[in-house]
């Protein structure tokens, strides 16, 4: 605990900041779940949160200046990545969308991903190997993490959506006016966009894949578990397609993708295989 604590301390100001505004931020969502009609109690948690978010793409700023490259190739770099994506994404949603719900998960794993990073933390900034000095590397990378992210957001509205599925939730439309939706509809047009944002970096890896190695799919083990999560997402797209369709087995296969997203980012260096994998993070 001590040597978290000391590793907590070193990080800089822009960890730090955004570290404690998710916090706070996540104490104002909740507190709006409590009360009713808190509006200004809404919009002030809004503000603390795009600090937050802020503040976590001024680290990936200063580290990109600090390391003289992407900062995106140790775990510890990539979950700052995945916490400033997460986050953007969200500022996005809540200008159409005001999910209390939504906003205080949303904190909440930014301060959880921010606090697993202290343990990652790198004791020193490594070069980037060969094979991850290329044009693909960082729209890959970033593609893919917006694409994380909102299957984030889908599966935490397919948790509220088995829990309070008649529950509904307000959009705001263009013109001003407002529009009711239920959950299992924020969830759906979250899984279109994180679909095509994870068919993006499919796409972008294969042909980095062909300049570099010069083949298009090489089977590396984090490849194949990003086919497997992209056939989970065509899975639910085809089901809604079908007589079998219900909102409930939707929101349960989003669920199931998001699992298999997080063991695609995060549980590659479990596998037999995963000497042979260009894709595991250092410090993992």
């Amino acid at each position: 605990m001590n040597e978290l604590f000391e590793i907590l301390l070193r990080q800089n100001a822009w960890f730090l900041g955004a570290l404690t505004l998710f916090g706070v931020a996540t104490v104002l969502y909740a507190t709006v779940l409590w009360r009713n009609h808190a509006d200004r109690l809404h919009s002030a948690a809004s503000w603390v949160f795009g600090a937050a978010a802020l503040l976590s793409l001024g680290f990936i700023a200063s580290r990109w200046l600090e390391a003289g490259r992407p900062p995106f190739k140790s775990l510890y770099e990539s979950l700052m990545l995945f916490t400033a994506c997460m986050s953007i994404l969200y500022v996005s949603v809540e200008r159409w969308y005001r999910i209390a719900w939504l906003g205080c998960a949303t904190s909440a794993m930014g301060v959880g991903v921010l606090g697993y990073a202290v343990s990652k933390a790198d004791a020193e900034i490594i070069n980037l190997p060969a094979a991850l000095q290329s044009g693909w590397f960082v729209p890959h990378v970033v593609v893919y993490f917006f694409g994380y992210s909102a299957v984030f957001l889908a599966f935490v509205a397919a948790a509220l959506h088995l829990i309070k599925p008649q529950q509904v939730v307000t959009l705001r439309t263009s013109d001003g006016q407002t529009q009711q939706m239920t959950f299992a509809g924020f969830m759906h047009k979250t899984i279109l966009l994180a679909f095509v944002l994870l068919t993006a970096g499919l796409i972008i890896g294969a042909i980095w894949a062909k300049t570099a190695w010069g083949d298009y799919w090489v089977w590396d083990p984090k490849e194949n578990w990003a086919l497997i999560s992209w056939l989970v997402f065509a899975i639910y797209l085809h089901l809604r397609l079908t007589k079998a369709f219900s909102e409930r087995a939707a929101a349960i296969l989003t669920v199931i993708g998001f699992a298999t997203i997080s063991f695609t980012y995060l549980g590659m260096h479990l596998l037999p295989t995963a000497e042979q994998s260009e894709h595991v993070y250092q410090g993992n």
